[in-house]
């Protein structure tokens, strides 16, 4: 799809997932964040994003996306979507905590 010119939030996040499934970290991170270029506010493409960075261990991408994904959700009223990722937050905090 992508080569016969179409591109958009939808698509990117789709393939972005499926990058992510197949542990293609840096991959997944690059259309996931395409998908928030096309849409800064798809949530669940911020989370996935946040997902693809710490997988690839690039911890400060992978807070500023979910930071990002906390406040998209919140404008849209996803509070599950903003309270699962700050979880995540919460979780690479403790894990990065004096690694900084």
């Amino acid at each position: 799809m992508l080569a016969s010119g179409q591109d958009n939030a939808l698509l990117r996040f789709s393939l972005g997932n499926e990058y992510l499934k197949a542990g293609e970290w840096e991959t997944a991170a690059e259309h996931l964040a395409r998908a928030v270029e096309f849409d800064e506010e798809y949530s669940a493409a911020w989370r996935q994003l946040g997902q693809a960075l710490a997988e690839s261990l690039d911890h400060d991408g992978a807070r500023a996306a979910w930071t990002e994904g906390v406040a998209a959700a919140k404008r849209k009223g996803d509070i599950q979507a903003a309270r699962q990722m700050g979880v995540y937050l919460r979780r690479l905090d403790k894990k990065t905590a004096g690694k900084n």
